[in-house]
């Protein structure tokens, strides 16, 4: 088997997903671990639930693990992601994805005045305090001024609400990097 980006097998779209569900779990986890951010049980679930018939499918796998996890720990999934533009955005620490996700929002540090920095700081600090958690929203779907909205609109929320809320937003970001590790398959 060829291999292309990221230890993925090479091909085409009509044999890309064949080649996956072949791949040993631990480089299917070596590759599909980082999908869900910082959590790679997600992928060693779902590699046990194969074989899938497209990306779709795997990513539908891999999102009923999650929603099939019990509450600790899709509350551990919701607290593995970074506050936007918080301190690992600052130290430059962030997973390439997650780096790549808020640059794209509009999101970079660098371009950031001071007090932009401090009204996501301040955001970020009033919804950890509410709901004990990170704000978590797909980014490739927002811009700059929509997620500061998003964040007075959802501090309205009920806890449950919420969680609820940001495991979609999860869903989404997480079909995002499954698009950029298999981006040719339609």
């Amino acid at each position: 088997m060829r291999e292309g980006k990221q230890g993925l097998p090479a091909g085409g779209a009509s044999n890309r997903i064949g080649e996956i569900n072949l791949l040993p779990r631990d480089a299917f986890v070596a590759a599909f671990g980082g999908i869900f951010e910082h959590s790679p049980w997600v992928a060693e679930a779902a590699w046990e639930r194969r074989p899938w018939q497209s990306r779709s499918d795997l990513h539908a796998t891999m999102s009923a693990v999650v929603r099939e996890a019990g509450a600790e720990r899709q509350i551990d999934l919701i607290r593995a992601h970074p506050d936007l533009v918080g301190r690992a955005a600052l130290a430059g620490t962030l997973t390439r994805s997650s780096t790549a996700e808020q640059i794209a929002a509009g999101l970079d540090p660098g371009r950031l005045s001071a007090q932009e920095i401090r009204r996501f700081a301040d955001a970020n600090a009033a919804y950890q305090e509410r709901f004990g958690f990170p704000f978590v929203v797909c980014a490739r779907e927002n811009t700059r001024d929509a997620i500061l909205a998003g964040f007075s609109r959802r501090l309205r929320n009920t806890a449950e609400d919420e969680v609820a809320t940001a495991l979609a937003e999860i869903e989404k970001i997480a079909w995002y990097r499954l698009v950029d590790l298999i981006p040719d398959e339609t």
